[in-house]
């Protein structure tokens, strides 16, 4: 008893070092508590792939290919050591042979692309600026009909991994995300994405699978980290020193826009069975003694552009892409131009939950469904573009929508989720 009393008094005349030693110890606990369930979650993971490699493959088939490219620069260097720890041996597990392509430099992936032969399946381990570079690398290519049939999987290694919310389930766990990501590859279930083609007067045509964003809150969404110092009052900070330097922060320019396309119905997942010999033949005589009247094919109706003078705080035209499982009567992606008449309090708290979504609209913006939209700026140094995150000079552009252009890898628990959600 004595030895305990003589502990709690060193430790009460002690009491600086004790809670640092507390504290130092909370945090060494935690810290090997987290890389042990990382351990248990890789491991996991490998032995479902090990149960993907130990299946039969017949005589006439071969080992599916993947071709993967990574962005070693992406979530601050430490994307390379994330692949390889987290993704690489479930791959190699599951019997796929593996080509790693690894980018040097920003835009590399967009040549690379130009060079890519026939594989069974494409990875893009990074983030949105590494998979806005390949998908416009890809459907860059003459070829580009035959190689965007190829399925394409999404392992988000990035700082910012917006279409991850739409394939994979959502974690805060970086090992849970990156290997749960994977094995949806190795499972097959694949959803369709349309894809913006955004053209200039010059320049080639960039694509993009979530959105185009031209406008104030963009501008200082691109400013916050700046104020890092200032911790959760960044964001609200950034806000109101852009209405500090220039009030109202209006765009102007004239909207050109198709609307919305029928979509087609969908084609069977399987071929019919073939009609039967005496079926056929029947067919063949009845069509022989009695051919079909060929009806003369329609002319295309011209196309109907509405035209509308915009003054807007920002424009956004984005994809349908957060929920690709809801099936929509029409193709079209949605021109959202946010109201003009905005306060300067109004900006502050639209822009701080535009920083957490920016998707989300505000109460009074006006939106559109369209096909396709051509946007002419009244001046040069009309600011910047966002697209898919990635900026981009401001100049007038179409933007035109290619629907269900690709084919991405989804988690099917993921894809329940949001089927229920509609």
């Amino acid at each position: 008893m004595a030895r305990v009393v003589k502990v709690f008094r060193t430790l009460r005349n002690n009491w600086k070092k004790s809670t640092f030693a507390v504290c130092l110890l909370s945090y060494g606990g935690h810290w090997l508590y987290g890389k042990h369930c990382d351990s248990i979650l890789r491991r996991e993971a490998c032995l479902e792939a090990r149960e993907f490699g130990r299946q039969l493959i017949g005589p006439q088939e071969h080992l599916k290919k993947a071709t993967v490219i990574l962005n070693p620069a992406a979530c601050k260097g430490k994307a390379n050591s994330l692949f390889e720890k987290n993704a690489a041996p479930i791959l190699h597990l599951a019997g796929v042979e593996v080509k790693i392509v690894k980018t040097d430099y920003e835009g590399q992936a967009k040549k690379l692309m130009e060079l890519m032969d026939q594989t069974d399946m494409l990875i893009i381990a990074g983030g949105d600026g590494t998979l806005q570079e390949v998908i416009t690398g890809l459907l860059r290519r003459v070829d580009e009909e035959t190689f965007s049939k190829i399925p394409i999987g999404f392992i988000p290694l990035g700082s910012s991994n917006t279409l991850s919310q739409s394939l994979h389930l959502v974690s805060d766990n970086k090992v849970q995300h990156i290997t749960t990501a994977t094995l949806s590859i190795l499972k097959g279930e694949t959803v369709p994405l349309d894809v913006l083609q955004i053209k200039g007067e010059k320049e080639q045509p960039v694509f993009a699978l979530s959105s185009l964003r031209w406008g104030a809150f963009r501008d200082v969404a691109s400013s916050i980290s700046k104020y890092w110092y200032l911790g959760p009052l960044k964001t609200r900070a950034a806000h109101l020193f852009s209405t500090l330097k220039e009030w109202p922060q209006i765009h102007q320019a004239s909207l050109s826009y198709l609307g919305p396309v029928p979509r087609p119905p969908d084609l069977p997942a399987e071929k019919p069975s073939r009609p039967n010999l005496f079926y056929r033949i029947h067919r063949r005589l009845k069509n022989y003694w009695n051919p079909p009247i060929e009806e003369t094919p329609k002319e295309p109706e011209p196309e109907r552009w509405e035209n509308k003078e915009i003054s807007t705080v920002e424009l956004s035209v984005c994809t349908h892409n957060k929920n690709p499982v809801i099936r929509r009567v029409n193709d079209s992606m949605l021109i959202t131009l946010e109201t003009d008449s905005l306060t300067v309090g109004q900006f502050i708290t639209e822009g701080t939950k535009k920083a957490v979504d920016p998707m989300q609209s505000t109460e009074n913006a006006l939106q559109l469904e369209a096909s396709a939209a051509s946007l002419n700026l009244q001046k040069e140094g009309a600011g910047f573009y966002d697209i898919d995150n990635e900026e981009y000079e401001a100049m007038s552009v179409e933007v035109r929508l290619l629907p269900r252009k690709l084919r991405f890898f989804c988690n099917a628990e993921r894809k329940e989720q949001l089927a229920q959600a509609l």
